[in-house]
């Protein structure tokens, strides 16, 4: 039985393989489009150890539910198969609140969460599997209970406070110094491969381009990102209405799709960096809540969402609980605590689609061509060199389907889907006419026409022959313990 589920698993590769053996796999300087960040927060993800469970409540949705540092190298699996390349872990500082928006300290590490040498594991353990871990550095909006607010020669330092947050005056000279001095020393301390710059407030673009080139100073490979629209030199851009936009077109079927390509098309002109491309955040309703208000079913919401998300140039962004389609209203509501028992149909999905846009150069940074794009039937493809693919979105309520010429794609060409078997070639007509059903994304693979598929037929055949010598081999072992037993009969 051993030896037919390893045969077993041999065939699988090889048919895997075989539609792909195309892709490119060229080695370039990696930049943040090349990356896909999965947004999590510690306190909800997973709970591995109760030796930091202080005070944890986890009837209670506002309180600490107890994830920790070793809960997330114990699932690290689920995000490797999803295919993500950066972990963005929230803030680690001591904090008020299980979210960690409000922090207390710019060095003690929650100890709800675990130790310095702690978060130093995670990092090795992510790393280890090709992810990078990412943390906020919040620049304002701290707690009243903060060291610094609490040090009466700082109290020149705060510009406001309100219900027990703090706002600092980011325009203070000696703030900038401080905030300069903390986040180089936090970020000098671990090996993260990036940080995201939070509560920028009203920190004018000198102070936070000084920030990003200090980060880079001293690790020219860090990313910096924000999630507030800001002017400054981040790596990525983050538009306040892009979830607004996703989730509008994306929540129903038949919805305008007009402006699908709003901050794609700036970054494809060279006018913008790479956008934040994500259908929710931590900080907005989720996603699936909004499907839901419309009473559509939340798995067909997502796969028919995230596919075209995912190819589209720019930055891939996750939510934690969106491969289990976690619902809810922003805040706690859209924060619960990640259930492992769910099925992990969508984190295959997902991963299947990252493989392709991980080993993909050309996924990644090929040219972009729109094909269609009508009211939530939308295709575009990817091509280079190398290597053609075409994305396919029917977002509608009806069977749909799109024609690409010759002059398009090529002459004899064949399409081959990679959710389904189906292949497409050349008409008659000199057309390739793709036909998908109602609410549903595929990506095809354009390669040179070919004939028999080789390597499926000799999968086949090894299948086949292993089939015969195994139940040679049965029957054979069947007539030997018969006669072992006849003979001891006698």
């Amino acid at each position: 039985m051993k030896m037919m589920k390893w045969v077993s698993a041999m065939i699988v590769t090889i048919l895997l393989i075989s539609p792909f053996s195309a892709v490119s796999y060229a080695e370039e300087a990696r930049t943040i489009a090349d990356e896909s960040i999965y947004d999590v927060l510690i306190d909800r993800y997973f709970n591995k150890t109760a030796e930091n469970d202080i005070n944890v409540d986890r009837q209670n949705a506002t309180q600490f539910a107890g994830g920790d540092f070793a809960g997330l190298i114990e699932k690290l699996s689920t995000i490797k198969k999803m295919g993500f390349t950066i972990a963005s872990i929230g803030t680690v500082f001591t904090t008020e609140t299980y979210d960690g928006w409000t922090p207390t300290s710019y060095e003690k590490i929650e100890p709800h969460f675990g130790t310095e040498q702690e978060l130093k594991d995670v990092i090795a353990a992510y790393n280890k599997e090709e992810i990078s871990i990412m943390v906020d550095f919040p620049l304002s909006n701290v707690s009243a209970e903060h060291e610094w607010v609490k040090d009466s020669a700082k109290k020149d330092w705060i510009k406001s406070q309100q219900d027990g947050i703090v706002h600092w005056d980011l325009a203070n000279v000696e703030v900038q110094a401080a905030l300069q001095e903390a986040l180089l020393q936090f970020a000098q301390s671990y090996n993260f491969g990036g940080i995201r710059l939070t509560n920028i407030g009203d920190a004018n673009t000198t102070f936070l381009n000084s920030l990003i080139e200090a980060l880079k100073a001293q690790n020219s490979a860090m990313y910096v990102i924000s999630n507030e629209v800001s002017d400054a030199n981040f790596d990525a851009k983050f538009a306040s209405d892009a979830t607004d936009l996703y989730r509008e077109m994306f929540k129903n079927v038949d919805l305008s799709t007009t402006d699908f390509l709003k901050y794609v098309e700036p970054y494809l002109a060279g006018e913008q960096i790479a956008p934040q491309l994500m259908i929710d955040s931590l900080q907005t309703d989720r996603f699936v809540f909004d499907a839901t208000e419309q009473k559509m079913f939340p798995p067909t919401r997502l796969k028919t969402a995230l596919l075209p998300i995912m190819f589209l140039p720019g930055v891939f962004v996750m939510q934690y609980g969106t491969e289990i389609a976690m619902n809810g209203e922003a805040g706690e509501q859209a924060h619960q605590v990640y259930n492992f028992k769910t099925d992990e149909e969508l984190v295959d999905f997902i991963g299947d689609l990252q493989s392709i846009r991980k080993k993909s150069t050309t996924m990644r940074h090929g040219d972009f061509n729109l094909v269609e794009n009508d009211n939530g039937l939308i295709a575009f493809t990817r091509t280079s060199e190398e290597e053609q693919w075409l994305v396919i979105s029917n977002n509608t309520s009806k069977t749909k389907h799109v024609v690409l010429t010759a002059q398009e794609i090529g002459e004899d060409k064949e399409l081959r889907a990679v959710l389904s078997s189906e292949i497409v070639k050349q008409n008659k007509n000199g057309e390739y006419i793709v036909v998908l059903d109602r609410e549903v994304s595929d990506v095809f693979q354009i390669i040179d026409k070919r004939g028999w598929n080789i390597p499926y037929l000799a999968a086949l055949s090894i299948v086949y022959l292993l089939f015969i010598v195994f139940v040679i081999v049965f029957v054979k072992r069947g007539r030997k313990n018969r006669k072992l037993q006849d003979s001891n009969a006698k």
